[in-house]
């Protein structure tokens, strides 16, 4: 897996977004046992945290230290570097193995063996991820613009994964449908920016240009349909593969 976020560990946790509590509730509710669970690529472990409120257990791991020096403590959760192609648990260890918004950086053909290598039968394997953000016409055109034409070509090939919602995914699983669900926030217009900078491709851009991807232009545009002391709702999708090994 590629290590694209350390560089950015501190602010990767402030501005991206957390996954609904009702995604969870259903997730749960198409679980077997509650004993272990995997959160590979965890990031700052916002996955992790809900999991372990319902699994004695949640081995969280990630690529990156960085990422891990931001992670969220809980006593049900143990923190560790490393790669999730391989691992290195047990076989039939968990009970769950979840992926939040990492899957499309994986080797899948390698993690896909470690998925049925360490789930016990009947396990269930979840991958995770959120669409473009919605805000409000007027500002989607914006962010719509920073995404496709100011920042198309910055982006990995890999980002096609997310854009089409993982549905293209090589997925060799017993798949369960997922119901639609959305994330919900309230931001500023500064956390949309720093939502933004997060992103693979306008640190790309930063690295190769030696500056903002934010013209004075679309700065102002965006002044005129979201001022500053404004708050406003934003809206992820959520998209899914979630399966079981037989």
């Amino acid at each position: 897996m590629k290590d694209l976020f350390s560089a950015q560990a501190a602010e990767y946790a402030r501005f991206r977004p957390n996954y609904p509590a009702a995604l969870f509730s259903w997730l749960f509710g198409q679980c077997c046992a509650f004993e272990r669970a995997w959160d590979a690529a965890t990031g700052n472990g916002r996955i992790a945290v809900v999991l372990a409120e319902r699994f004695a257990r949640v081995d969280a791991t990630d690529a990156s230290a960085q990422q891990l020096q931001h992670a969220r403590p809980h006593p049900n959760i143990c923190y560790s570097l490393g790669a999730a192609e391989p691992s290195i648990f047990p076989d039939r260890h968990f009970d769950l193995i979840a992926v939040g918004q990492a899957a499309h950086w994986f080797d899948l053909d390698r993690f896909y063996g470690e998925v049925r290598r360490t789930l016990k039968p009947g396990g269930l394997i979840v991958l995770l991820g959120y669409g473009k953000i919605q805000v409000a016409a007027e500002v989607d055109v914006l962010i719509e613009e920073m995404y496709s034409e100011v920042l198309g070509t910055f982006w990995d090939e890999a980002r096609h994964l997310v854009e089409d919602h993982y549905r293209s995914l090589f997925f060799p699983f017993d798949e369960i449908p997922m119901p639609s669900f959305y994330s919900e926030h309230v931001w500023s217009r500064e956390h949309l920016l720093g939502y933004i900078d997060t992103w693979f491709a306008a640190r790309s851009f930063l690295r190769e240009r030696g500056s903002s991807p934010y013209s004075t232009r679309w700065l102002g545009r965006l002044d005129c349909c979201w001022p500053v002391n404004e708050k406003r709702t934003v809206r992820f999708p959520i998209f899914g593969r979630i399966g079981r090994v037989s």
